[in-house]
Order: C-alpha cells, then structure tokens, then sequence
C-alpha cells in the first residue's frame, strides 16, 4: 500500500478520476440522440420498427469488443445512435409482437430518475421515498383486487413473481422446507392449465417440486381452465399419495387471452384448502375498468396476485407487483436470513421500514416510481380509459377481419388478443385437401419474415395444441388509433397475398 501511495502523484490523489462537465456534457448528447432516434422516430408510423440486419453484420456495424484504452467522446455517441438505430422500435404504433409496447412519457421520466438515483430498495435508511412509494403503490393494487390488508413486492418480472407465490404457498403449508429442505416434504403436486405462462412448469423445476407434478387441467376452446377437470385431477392426484398445494390460475393467458372462472376455482380451492394463486400479469389491468373487470370476478378470493403493469398499463420494463391477502408477514418468514450488517434491529427508526428480508434478492431495483409518477399524472380513471380503448382497438380489428376475405379468426376473443389464420388466396377454398394444414403452417413465419426484413411491423405467430401457426395480435398501447388496426389488417394482405 505504502509503494503504491508513493507512486501516486499529488495531482492523481486530490482530483476525481471522473470529470463531472464532461461526462454532463456527454450525457445531455446522449440524451439529445435518445430524444430524436427513440422518441421521435421511434414512434412515427413513417418510420420502420425495426432495421432488420443479419447477427454477423450487426456485431461488425456496433463493433461490440472492448479495449484496453477509451473512445473519444465523438465516437461513443456515434456508439449511442447505432444501438438507437438497430434496436426495434418498442413504442412504435405497429409494434405488436409482445405483451409490451408503446411508451408513457410520465412512466419514462420516472424510469429516467430511477436510475439516475441508482437506489436499492432494501432498507429505509438508502430508499426512504421508495420504501414508502412501493408501500403505498402495491396498497392501490390491493384495494383494486379487493382487499383492504395484505402484503406484497415488485419483483424482476412475472415469472419471479409466479415462483415467490410458489414458495410461499409450500413454506404456509410446510415451514420445516426453509431449514430441512425438500427432502423432509411429501411428494407435492399443482395444478395448472395447459395454455399458462410456462414459468409455472419452470418454478416448479427450480423449487425442486418437479415437472412431473405439475399437473395439467382441461381447457375449453378458449383456453379457460374447467373447474370440474380441476376437482378430480386433485381427487385423482390425493389418491396417488401426494399432497396438492397450489393451483395456478391464469387471468389473461399468453396467447389466446382466456380467463379461468376464478369464483369456481375459489370454491375448489376452498375445499380441498389449496392455496390460489392467480397469474394475472397481463390480463390484471381489467381491474381499473368497471366495464371488464367482471373477467376477473372472484380474485379477491385468491391467497396471491401477479400482476405486470409494464403490460397493459405500459409502465415500462420492468414493472411486476406480486399481491398477498396474507397479514401474517408470511413473506418475510419465508425468504428472510436476516443479514445483521442490513437489518440491524436497534435502529433509530421504525425497522418494519427494512423491507430487503421480504425479497430472495439482495440489490433490488425501483419498480415503483414509474408506475406512481404515471398513475399521479392520469389517475385511476385514465388508466381504465387506456384499458377501454384497448378493448375497443381489439372488437374494431376483429369485426374488420370479418368483413375481409382470408382472415379466420380462431374464436372471438375475451380479451385484447386477437388470434387468426391468414389464408392467401392459393390456399382458399382448399380447407379439405390433405395437405391444407401443413401449407398454411407456412404462412405465418413467412410473412413474419417478410415484415421484419422491410421492418415495416411485428406481429407473433405460435402453433398451440393441434393447431397450425397462426398470429396472435395484442392491442393496449395507448399510442394506436383505428388507422393502425388498417394499416395492420393492409399490411398482412400485400405481404402475404404472392403466398
């Protein structure tokens, strides 16, 4: 240490290694790009979704590898506008390909500050405002599902949510699991639907229960779960000697949109005493509308609630709140390990406030501040007026597809999904020939390709049980208006019309 400090100059020990006007400097550059290529061309429907390259060109255009000396300031923000210009535009109007999208300006801004604040919500004493912000947030979630006590946290994502439902739900009916381990517990089983967030088959495998007691229940043709397969498959399951404690619903599954009928699942659950747990990350927002909240009837009778608001709500990634009816700190039970250079006890404020213990993790992101920043700017009745809109989007687009030759819907949907076939006209009027199923399997990835390359959109396609690839559409960002429901339905004809 001593040679070290000898060779160190005066110069090297009194100033910063960082320049504060310099690096303010090229931040306000940065952002300058930001603005203009994210936010501006991001979102002008003149503009492409996305800059299709090949993985080899991209890697050489971003010139990824990092040196043992730094870039000049001019060559990094070049740097900052090529990754702008090669990334797919997210909040683009005809981005439709995931369950995210659009932007909130409100909801940015707090992403803004978040990480300029670089805080990590774990104890009072570093995250003061975002102790009680996350407190008072996940409070208005709760009111929403119904219930006026309870707990909860923001996790990194839905399936992190799903997981902790998981464990809590084992940890309530066998707390000898946090110090013995699996290996003191019966043989597990839980209950699911085949068309859930497969997140449930991987906390199961992650949790040590195992695939193999994750039990599927049977759908109707819109992917609800039917209750009375749900009785007997855990009569069946009792039977086999192992113990049921979880079913996992869904309210808004990934592709089709369906919602299980919760009110008779809660009934199940309450005989047999099986926690519920409903994954409700997409479709959760049904609860701000007094029109389709109705959907969800019953959650207030579930033990746990996931729910992404960076979905629906466009709060930005990430965003995901896991709500719990229980008041027994049971959260905190099942994941503390109580860090004494943390969590002291003899603080000189009220430690209940040291919320880090509740959580798995250590460095916790802020999740909160963007959604309570957009959640102040339009209040609760703007946000069920984005949910409204969303549903309007989604009955436009399908009675449009009605009225055009080649779409074919696969149901009509509960949701803001909308699921169809494309049929270019080679294929129509072929429904019986034998080979109709395999070439219209094609259609999908082709078009999908097609659009990608000339960047025009993006839009998903899936297979699902027995049936072939069709595209799954979702309509929510408040960015969209009935001109691009046209352009989507125009968009799908001309690429796919050669076929």
């Amino acid at each position: 240490f001593l040679s070290i400090m000898e060779q160190a100059s005066l110069r090297d020990l009194n100033e910063p290694l960082i320049d504060h006007a310099e690096g303010q400097f090229f931040l306000n550059e940065a952002f300058k790009i930001i603005m203009e290529e994210v936010l501006s061309n991001g979102t002008d429907i003149k503009q492409k979704v996305c800059e299709w390259k090949e993985p080899e060109e991209l890697a050489l255009l971003l010139d990824l590898g990092v040196r043992e000396t730094g870039e000049p300031r001019d060559k990094l923000l070049q740097r900052v506008r090529d990754v702008a210009k090669y990334s797919i535009k997210t909040s683009h109007p005809h981005f439709f390909n995931q369950q995210y999208g659009g932007v909130d300006y409100h909801s940015l801004a707090g992403r803004f500050l978040t990480e300029a604040l670089n805080t990590n919500l774990f104890t009072y004493e570093v995250a003061p405002v975002f102790v009680l912000m996350e407190n008072e947030v996940l409070r208005g979630l709760r009111q929403l599902v119904g219930w006026t006590e309870g707990d909860g946290i923001f996790c990194p994502g839905g399936s992190t949510s799903n997981m902790y439902a998981m464990n809590l739900a084992r940890y309530q009916r066998f707390p000898q699991v946090k110090s013995q381990g699996v290996w003191a517990l019966p043989r597990l089983s839980i209950f699911t639907s085949p068309e859930s967030h497969y997140s449930v088959k991987k906390s199961a495998a992650f949790l040590g229960i195992g695939l193999d007691n994750v039990i599927f229940v049977k759908v109707d043709d819109r992917g609800r779960m039917i209750p009375e397969d749900l009785d007997e498959k855990i009569e069946l399951s009792k039977s086999q000697d192992a113990v049921p404690f979880l079913v996992s619903c869904t309210s808004g599954t990934t592709v089709q949109g369906g919602f299980d009928p919760l009110e008779h699942i809660a009934d199940i659950c309450d005989k047999h005493k099986l926690w519920m747990h409903v994954d409700a990350c997409w479709g959760g927002s049904v609860l701000f509308s007094k029109k389709h909240r109705h959907l969800m009837k019953g959650v207030d009778r579930a033990n746990s609630v996931a729910w992404n608001p960076h979905k629906m709500l466009v709060a930005g990634l990430q965003c995901s709140a896991l709500l719990l009816k229980d008041t027994t700190n049971l959260l905190k039970q099942c994941h503390s390990a109580n860090a004494t250079y943390l969590f002291q006890q003899d603080k000189f404020y009220d430690v209940n406030l040291d919320i880090g213990d509740k959580s798995v993790q250590c460095s916790r992101k802020v999740d909160c501040l963007k959604l309570w920043l957009m959640w102040k700017a339009v209040g609760s009745t703007g946000l069920e007026e984005r949910v409204d809109k969303a549903f309007i989007h989604a009955r436009y687009l399908v009675e449009q597809m009605k009225k055009r030759e080649g779409f074919q819907l696969l149901s009509m949907p509960d949701f803001v999904n909308v699921c169809f076939w494309f049929v270019p006209p080679s294929l129509r009027g072929k429904e019986g020939t034998e080979d109709y199923q395999e070439k219209l399997a094609k259609v999908a990835p082709v078009i999908k390709e097609r659009m990608m390359k000339q960047g025009t959109m993006m839009v998903g396609y899936q297979p699902l049980g027995n049936k072939v690839n069709f595209f799954r559409v979702t309509v929510f960002s408040p960015l969209l208006s009935q001109k691009d429901m046209d352009f989507f339905l125009d968009e799908i004809e001309r690429l796919g019309k050669d076929l």
